[in-house]
């Protein structure tokens, strides 16, 4: 029976989150003040009272995400729940690979702050606004989807942005194949198919502008080897060696989030039976409860979630 702690992405982010943490435990105030000096602004002020549209930008959401996924780390520590005594994997969905990362220690608060902050605005400004769109296909497995995607594009870009949990695929590309991409899913028999609200076509080939920016970033910055391993969102495997994590990260921006296969290899490969999200919301705990029917999961965004954490580990 082992344990993996995993790290929520971009669509987790709420006004006010984090706060309480940073409220009860001075490790984790520490993390929101080590972003905002790393930023040479005060993000945090936008994590806790808004505006809400400021907190959802891209370039805002990424690292406010990461800081409050490593304060809520940093809380867990001062409370005895070590990563290192307690955690055999940690996976994090899209830019909360980052956060997995900071939290095993491979990458500095300061340069994870940094890197999201680089990666949101390269994302941002990969695509026209407008030109492209992301959407949902509700109710087709992975393949199915691959398919609808491929019919869609009619040599534009639709491709598989995130492989997020049996029966829940997300496509990303120019705007007018995910439309098409619509109709061909609900004519294939998708439950549902909906446009995603999100600014930019994340992890698809439309990317390749932010992959190359995010390619000379990593280079620059600092990477150790995790205390423990991270399973990389485009492998869908544990990797350590710094070099590979870089080159993953490079990848991840156009690649296929592959959330199912890498929830899938934890809980088979893995031997992990208790995942514990680390950050805001809850969105990945409920996927793990899709994918990995016999795993047990809580989430840990407020002190008040601390206590189903020890109890869930046994700590």
């Amino acid at each position: 029976m082992a344990n993996a702690f995993v790290f929520p992405g971009q669509g987790s982010q709420v006004v006010g989150m984090g706060k309480a943490l940073a409220d009860a435990y001075p490790a984790a105030r520490a993390v929101f003040e080590e972003v905002d000096d790393a930023l040479g602004e005060t993000l945090s002020d936008v994590i806790w009272t808004g505006p809400e549209d400021a907190l959802t930008l891209t370039a805002n959401a990424q690292p406010a995400l990461m800081a409050v996924s490593v304060a809520a780390m940093r809380a867990l520590e001062a409370e005895g729940i070590a990563l290192k005594d307690h955690a055999a994997f940690v996976a994090g969905h899209s830019l909360g690979e980052y956060s997995a990362l900071a939290a095993a220690g491979s990458l500095s608060v300061s340069d994870a702050a940094r890197l999201l902050r680089t990666r949101g605005d390269a994302m941002q400004k990969a695509v026209a606004v407008g030109a492209g769109a992301m959407a949902a296909l509700l109710g087709l497995d992975y393949a199915a989807a691959v398919e609808v995607a491929e019919e869609a594009s009619a040599g534009e870009v639709c491709e598989a942005a995130n492989d997020n949990a049996p029966g829940q695929v997300v496509v990303s590309g120019h705007r007018t194949a995910v439309e098409r991409a619509l109709e061909i899913a609900k004519r294939k028999g998708a439950k549902r198919a909906v446009l995603l609200p999100v600014s930019a076509p994340f992890h698809c080939a439309l990317m390749q502008p932010a992959a190359a920016v995010m390619a000379e970033a990593l280079a620059a910055a600092t990477v150790s080897a995790p205390i423990v391993p991270v399973v990389s969102n485009v492998l869908a495997r544990p990797i350590t060696d710094p070099a590979e994590i870089r080159a993953r990260l490079v990848e991840q921006v156009t690649g296929t989030v592959r959330w199912r296969e890498s929830v899938e290899w934890l809980a088979a490969d893995g031997g992990v039976t208790r995942f514990v999200e680390v950050g805001a919301g809850k969105v990945l705990a409920g996927l793990v409860k899709r994918i990995a029917k016999d795993a047990a999961a809580v989430s840990v965004g407020a002190p008040d979630d601390i206590a189903a954490a020890r109890a869930l580990l046994g700590a």
